[in-house]
């Protein structure tokens, strides 16, 4: 039966691989991306163009979906792009935290609505999960002193953990939470600012890293069938125990709070 299936970073990579499989499949498909949409044209694809790094913009993309669609049975959540350079948002907040973690905080509970109007809702979260490296700087989430492009992606990685384990905990939405970390892909590495790092990463894509297509194939049959348990960790096809450190109920719950006192502030 067809689905009603939205896309968060889904005009490039993985995203974008996801988006063409559901399609395929006679999926009703919304892509929301910050450039236009590359993507082939579609009777059954829709494009938001949106700057997910800032809040008033991910709450208009919730205000259009809620007033298009009845529900929603997948939420695919992919948007992510490094900054070399520290820089703030709109609402004054540091760019990866903002893009990378906070959007997906926002589409996940602002969405729950539609997702629970689906018979089997499902999120699918692409991040890290199961990499043990980085953690969140409970004294400095906004990186105001000694910004890293890596430190800032590791912090936003380990919060987007968080964010499964605290919505599979506190939220009474029946969708399944999937985090997933796909490994290497050649997904991206188009999009680095520094031309020298592109390149590297190019190279290192076309000797190392998994096709797209392949990266993506879990995730376009968990579409179809997700997973029995409110949350799920995959680790490069590999399921993961929920109690590993980086997945604590204990931080979750402190990351949302302090989440929660930020949004009430902005």
């Amino acid at each position: 039966m067809p689905k009603n299936v939205v896309i968060s970073g889904g005009t490039s990579g993985m995203g974008r691989a996801t988006a063409l499989e559901r399609l395929d499949r006679g999926d009703t498909v919304t892509v929301i991306g910050s450039s236009p949409s590359t993507l082939p044209s579609h009777p059954n694809l829709h494009t938001i163009q949106a700057d997910l790094s800032s809040i008033a913009e991910v709450e208009r993309v919730v205000t259009h979906l809620s007033r298009h669609y009845d529900a929603i049975d997948a939420l695919a959540l992919f948007a992510n792009r490094p900054s070399p350079h520290r820089r703030e948002t709109p609402d004054g907040l540091e760019y990866t935290f903002a893009l990378y973690y906070l959007s997906r905080y926002l589409l996940s509970h602002r969405l729950a609505p539609l997702l629970d109007a689906a018979p089997h809702p499902v999120i699918v979260n692409v991040a890290g999960v199961g990499t043990t490296a980085g953690r969140i700087h409970w004294d400095d989430p906004q990186l105001t002193r000694g910004y890293g492009q890596i430190r800032a992606q590791l912090q936003a990685g380990r919060a987007n953990d968080l964010l499964g384990v605290d919505f599979a905990t506190r939220s009474s939405s029946k969708a399944r939470y999937l985090l997933y970390h796909p490994g290497f892909t050649r997904s991206g590495v188009d999009n680095h600012p520094s031309p020298v790092v592109r390149a590297s990463l190019k190279l290192l894509g076309k000797l190392f890293a998994r096709p797209v297509t392949a990266s993506a194939k879990p995730i376009v049959e968990w579409i179809d069938h997700p997973p029995p348990d409110p949350l799920t960790a995959i680790d490069r096809g590999k399921k993961l125990d929920l109690s590993l450190t980086t997945l604590a109920p204990t931080d979750a719950a402190r990351l949302a709070s302090y989440t929660e006192s930020l949004l009430s502030r902005l």
